[in-house]
């Protein structure tokens, strides 16, 4: 896996000199995924995790992973949400954006109530 990712950033993240971030978060959300996906479940009742394109659910994966479990300081929860979505606007769907803005936000409301 390792070397694939590797050859991934080569090419979608040319110049990136740092790969710390990019295996931060593959490890992190690797290691949270039942419960991120769990999340994406509840915050998206009508889209089952299997008919969600690939795309947009690692997406919404890394975005969960950044709004629950990152730091805060680093990287605050409406920066983390701004990224997903355009990660969505650029690599998925036509109405990507919108979906990953919905599932996210719906997140965020959640913590924030508490």
């Amino acid at each position: 896996m390792e070397k694939i990712v590797d050859r991934n950033i080569k090419e979608f993240g040319p110049g990136l000199e740092d790969q710390s971030l990019v295996w931060q978060i593959v490890t992190g959300v690797v290691e949270h995924l039942i419960k991120i996906d769990k999340i994406i479940e509840k915050a998206a009742p009508e889209w089952p995790l299997n008919q969600i394109t690939i795309v947009d659910r690692n997406i919404l994966r890394i975005g969960l992973f950044e709004l629950l479990y990152a730091n805060k300081e680093e990287v605050p929860p409406k920066v983390a949400i701004n990224e997903a979505i355009e990660l969505a606007k650029s690599f998925g769907g036509e109405n990507s954006g919108k979906f990953i803005n919905g599932v996210l936000g719906t997140v965020y409301k959640e913590i924030e109530k508490k």
